[in-house]
């Protein structure tokens, strides 16, 4: 489990009145909007008060603790944004939140000071001749065909854009059990009275996840190369993408020469784009792990109770803190495990399966082949951009520790069955090796196959309907 599954802050913003907002009263009082998490309420979207709705003694009323002291110069932001929070009535999370405060921070820049930037004609010329290239070369080592209608060159704003709707997919499962929880905290005599005041904390639940969610997303697109570097189908069926701004990023101190970078991570990105176009169960395979994992999520709702009616409104961070120390647990059930378990290991197969068809095809091609996949290799082992989202988002760590088992897996079912052999595994979930197979990849590559031959004849003359047999009726 993540240690921070969700910071529910806002993004960094400039006080209006410099550095006057980032004064505490010197009688205690509140933060400004300068405070930690950035914002006109620091890093706790609930963190101003109304006169006599809360003080040193509000512990004992969670929603009145809820409520603090507030730089009047921020009076009038923190009631717009309130107001914003509350009158949201959409799903578990605002996404036009969300989408507003990744572009916000996308605008904002990296922290090396790179600013995003519109993608130019020679740059989509690069992409597309470097796609083009690589569904050559992979034709010879792979025997499904090319999955990518188009190659596409993305700024990372518009990664935002094309990749918010798989996270809304990703997201709201867990989101909605979060929602649910914070209807929760109240007692359950008041619940069937408090109708309103449920919609109001489901409304700010929305715009907490909002916040965070756009602010992981806007962070990630300053990362990632393409659209598949989760592993998942990010991005439109049938779009190979690459950032140009951020490939150039990955091979700036590698040494190595930029067309050759972009050609092996176009390999990559081509590679996953055959998978997901003509393996039709993948997507959905893939998805369901993930939904299946976090309606396992069990939220603790007295940990998050006591971080609403024991926060102090000076130190707005004890939110942040009370969040970290594992709001979010895993049941720990067989159903959850066995999730856990079919979402590891999807995943690897797949990383797996690239990894060895890129290798495969860029091995004799480019001198740095080995060099790139190395790079690959440990950017996802060290946690990665798409291993940190899954922590952030879904308080799951998903580091890759059997993407190396699944490579030599599928490399080893090269030699022994050959293109065809191998890539005929995807036809079926059932037919994929299993995690107990990556520990034994010998056995699994020399174990005898079922053969449905027979089955397969069997099944379409019965599907033919009644069949004369010697003229004497149906057989």
């Amino acid at each position: 489990m993540s240690d921070t599954p969700f910071g529910f802050g806002l993004p960094p913003e400039e006080p209006e009145n410099g550095d006057e907002g980032k004064k505490k009263d010197p009688a205690g009082g509140g933060q400004g909007s300068g405070g930690q998490g950035g914002g006109p309420f620091g890093a706790n979207p609930f963190g101003f008060a109304l006169p006599g709705m809360g003080g040193p003694g509000g512990a004992d009323n969670p929603f009145a603790a809820m409520f603090g002291s507030l730089n009047p110069n921020d009076l009038g932001a923190a009631f717009q944004q309130l107001g914003q929070m509350l009158s949201y009535e959409g799903g578990p999370v605002n996404w036009d939140m969300a989408k507003q405060i990744a572009r916000q921070v996308v605008a904002q820049g990296t922290a090396d000071g790179t600013k995003d930037a519109s993608v130019g004609p020679a740059e989509r010329t690069a992409v597309e001749e470097a796609v083009r290239l690589a569904d050559l070369w992979l034709d010879q080592v792979t025997s499904l065909p090319s999955g990518a209608g188009t190659a596409v060159a993305w700024s990372r704003a518009e990664w935002v854009e094309a990749t918010l709707p798989a996270w809304q997919q990703l997201v709201d499962p867990v989101a909605e059990r979060v929602g649910t929880a914070m209807g929760d905290i109240l007692p359950e005599e008041m619940q069937a009275m408090a109708g309103p005041l449920i919609g109001m904390m489901r409304s700010m639940g929305g715009a907490m996840f909002g916040q965070q969610i756009g602010q992981a997303v806007g962070a990630l697109a300053g990362e990632v190369v393409g659209s598949t570097d989760a592993g998942l189908p990010l991005g439109p069926a049938g779009k190979a993408a690459l950032l140009p701004l951020n490939v150039a990023a990955f091979g700036k101190d590698l040494g190595v020469p930029a067309d050759e970078v972009r050609l092996y991570l176009a390999l990559r990105e081509a590679a996953h784009q055959r998978l997901f176009a003509h393996v039709p169960w993948l997507r959905a395979h893939l998805f369901g792990a993930v939904e299946s994992y976090a309606r396992g999520i069990k939220v603790d709702t007295s940990k998050l109770e006591e971080a609403v009616g024991q926060l102090d409104p000076t130190h707005p961070e004890q939110l942040q803190e009370a969040l970290q120390s594992g709001m979010f647990q895993p049941q720990d059930t067989p159903e959850q495990k066995a999730s856990l378990a079919r979402l590891e290991t999807a995943l690897a197969l797949v990383e797996g399966w690239v990894d060895a068809v890129v290798h495969e095809a860029a091995k004799a091609r480019l001198t740095s082949a080995d060099a790139l996949r190395e790079t690959l290799r440990r950017r996802r082992a060290t946690g990665g951009p798409a291993e940190q989202m899954f922590a952030t988002l879904i308080g799951l760590e998903l580091r890759p520790r059997r993407l190396r088992d699944a490579a030599r897996l599928w490399a080893s079912l090269t030699d022994a069955r050959g293109v065809d052999g191998r890539d005929g595994l995807w036809e079926h979930p059932d037919m994929l090796p299993t995690a107990s197979d990556l520990d034994d990849p010998d056995g699994f590559v020399h174990r005898e196959q079922p053969d449905f031959s027979e089955l397969d004849k069997m099944l379409g003359e019965a599907a033919k309907g009644d069949t004369p047999e010697d003229g004497d009726g149906p057989a």
